[in-house]
């Protein structure tokens, strides 16, 4: 069901120290920060040659990530994105199988202007899994 690995994403108290980092020690390609006001985040993404990763900071007072950031100051891993062909369809067989979507249920628009779903960590080994279709 799940394809490629889309992105790691990684909350950070910092976003410009963040990028800088990725930009300036490691030689990674990085974006321009992109705000998703759904999300309650501005995301930056680093491209890899196999994969993406996505930074995240809060955006605005409702923020999941600010909640995240409160609990881990230092920032860490949020989630991780895997592909699917059809989200609708790859949601219906997790649900069937006991897994649990957060949300309505309903994909709404990632960063990527794709639909996304996300699936709750206590059923993927305390792992917050997006599910975004290509």
């Amino acid at each position: 069901m799940i394809g490629r690995l889309n992105h790691v994403a990684i909350a950070v108290p910092d976003l410009e120290a963040a990028a800088a980092q990725y930009r300036d020690t490691l030689g990674a390609e990085v974006g321009a920060p992109q705000d998703e006001p759904e999300h309650g985040v501005t995301v930056v993404f680093i491209t890899l040659p196999n994969t993406k990763v996505e930074l995240l900071y809060p955006l605005g007072d409702n923020s999941p990530i600010a909640g995240f950031l409160e609990k881990n100051p230092s920032g860490g891993i949020h989630h991780i994105c895997y592909e699917v062909q059809d989200i609708r369809d790859a949601a219906a067989k997790l649900t069937a199988s006991g897994a649990r979507v957060l949300g309505d249920g309903e994909p709404k628009i990632g960063a990527h202007g794709k639909p996304v779903l996300f699936l709750h960590p206590k059923d993927f080994t305390g792992t917050l899994v997006e599910l975004e279709q290509v």
